[in-house]
């Protein structure tokens, strides 16, 4: 495996990371949740994210988080995403390893985030990693909550204390 270098992203990493989503996850291009990724994580959010390179400066994975400005003492991990020759190795496990760090830091107690309730390997994931993964109903045998981002926009919540 080579070398990964880690930094915080930056404004002009917006396109390239949202541009590697639909090629890492297997779907075409026009189907990409990017609207679920807008530039302002980039904006406002770099201090508290995690973007990874190879030695080549190629994108090798990402994290963007945050601290909660209405719950400080909750952090949000709100997209992550691995490169597909990378996935499997310890990579995003490391990512969120470091974003715990840096959220204990601030002062931070409890780190959350969610998927779709389709999404079993994110569901598996986190599970590994400790966290509980919460629910109101039962949507395609899992645990989640019906609606939780609108009419059919169904969640799998995940709560992790630090």
């Amino acid at each position: 495996m080579t070398a990964l270098h880690h930094r915080r992203p930056e404004e002009s990493d917006h396109i390239r990371v949202v541009e590697a989503i639909p090629v890492w996850w297997g779907m075409p291009p026009e189907a990409a949740p990017s609207r679920l990724l807008p530039r302002l994580f980039f904006q406002h959010f770099a201090d508290t994210s995690i973007l990874v390179e190879d030695d080549g400066g190629q994108l090798a994975a990402f994290l963007i988080g945050f601290r909660s400005a209405s719950r400080p003492h909750t952090a949000y991990i709100h997209f992550v995403g691995v490169a597909p020759g990378l996935q499997r190795r310890g990579v995003a496990r490391d990512l969120y390893e470091r974003f715990f760090a840096m959220m204990r830091e601030r002062g931070c107690t409890r780190v959350d985030a969610i998927t779709g309730p389709i999404n079993r390997p994110s569901q598996s994931f986190h599970r590994a990693l400790g966290f509980a993964l919460g629910g109101d109903t039962e949507i395609e045998g899992v645990l989640a909550y019906l609606d939780y981002d609108g009419p059919g926009e169904h969640r799998v919540t995940f709560s992790r204390s630090l």
